[in-house]
């Protein structure tokens, strides 16, 4: 009897022992979007890999998209639960520095791998791609060659976008736009509108829609036939080239200024940068690593298009006229 005593105590301690061990494990609270945690995208094996090195809980909270992302860390303020926010975009750049939550990051950008100059103090790039318009080659065999081509084209692709108040993609369009188009912008909505099937919140809806048929082109990026190829085995989608250049996005995370978790959150924007986090964004997220890995590009990137020219606006001149552009677009969409 005694015995089983001694056991059961000995059994107790431990269990105690275990359960104060896993208490005293810190918490990491990461903001991000929704498909990057999402059945295809890359934030499990992420938060494996961290967690393994890092002794301690990646905990995600997902927003439907960067649009929506930035909404929330408006709407919270000091108040946010964040430690890290992991997918807003450089077309949000100016806004995010101009809120006031977010630290210096101290990373070198000259060890990054993009096609610009990148200086931003406060957050850093973890992927890059270029906006593109996907289509079906078995379905839609006039593929426009330029932006002014699809436009213009009355008996053009049918096209389902993103809406810019709320999603990141749809925001890079209306800047691709005003970059192609300059004043002429609000013309040049009112010529497509007719052939727009929908607005929809966020990238992955509309994508969704562009797979169901409800549409011969979506706005995406150039890498998303990559994931047809190495995850369904299909080459059909393609991204179509135009002569005026694609719209850059560049995707970002950085430390907030009310993380009580400073030190591990600055680990994680170093882990970001390793080849552990890096080599998993070409077939996870399906963009371009901001580092690219020791291994390279995997096959399924060998044959995507390249754009000659990449365009940018600058954050500054975003945030300035962002809500006169959305303003603009509204009225030359509206029905």
């Amino acid at each position: 009897m005694l015995s089983r005593l001694v056991v059961s105590a000995a059994l107790t301690l431990s269990l105690w022992a275990g359960s104060a061990v896993a208490q005293d494990k810190p918490t990491l609270t990461v903001y991000t979007y929704s498909s990057f945690v999402g059945k295809y995208g890359p934030g499990n094996a992420v938060k494996q890999a961290f967690e393994a090195e890092c002794q301690c809980t990646l905990n995600y909270v997902a927003a439907d998209d960067a649009g929506s992302l930035m909404a929330r860390l408006k709407l919270e303020g000091t108040a946010t639960k964040a430690d890290v926010v992991l997918g807003l975009d450089a077309n949000l750049a100016g806004e995010a520095a101009a809120s006031g939550l977010f630290v210096p990051h101290g990373v070198d950008p000259k060890t990054l791998s993009l096609p610009i100059a990148w200086n931003d103090p406060v957050l850093v790039p973890f992927d890059w791609g270029y906006l593109a318009f996907i289509y079906d080659s078995t379905k839609l065999q006039n593929v426009p060659k330029s932006l002014k081509e699809l436009v213009s084209n009355a008996n053009g692709p049918k096209i389902v976008v993103q809406d810019p108040r709320t999603s990141a993609p749809g925001l890079g369009f209306l800047l691709w736009m005003t970059s192609v188009y300059g004043d002429g912008a609000a013309d040049a909505w009112k010529q497509l509108r007719p052939r727009i099937i929908t607005f929809t919140k966020g990238w992955s809806e509309a994508y969704g829609l562009f797979l169901k048929g409800e549409a011969d082109m979506v706005v995406s990026y150039t890498t998303s036939p990559a994931y047809h190829i190495a995850i369904e085995k299909k080459n059909q989608y393609k991204a179509a080239p135009f002569s005026e250049g694609h719209y850059l996005t560049i995707e970002l995370a950085g430390v907030t200024k009310t993380t009580q978790q400073k030190d591990l959150a600055n680990r994680f924007i170093q882990f970001m940068l390793s080849d552990a986090f890096q080599a998993k964004m070409p077939e996870g997220n399906f963009m371009y690593p901001a580092r690219t890995p020791k291994a390279g590009l995997p096959t399924s990137y060998a044959d995507l298009i390249k754009p000659d020219k990449a365009l940018l606006m600058p954050p500054a001149d975003i945030m300035q006229r962002r809500r006169a552009l959305i303003d603009a677009w509204l009225d030359a969409t509206a029905r």
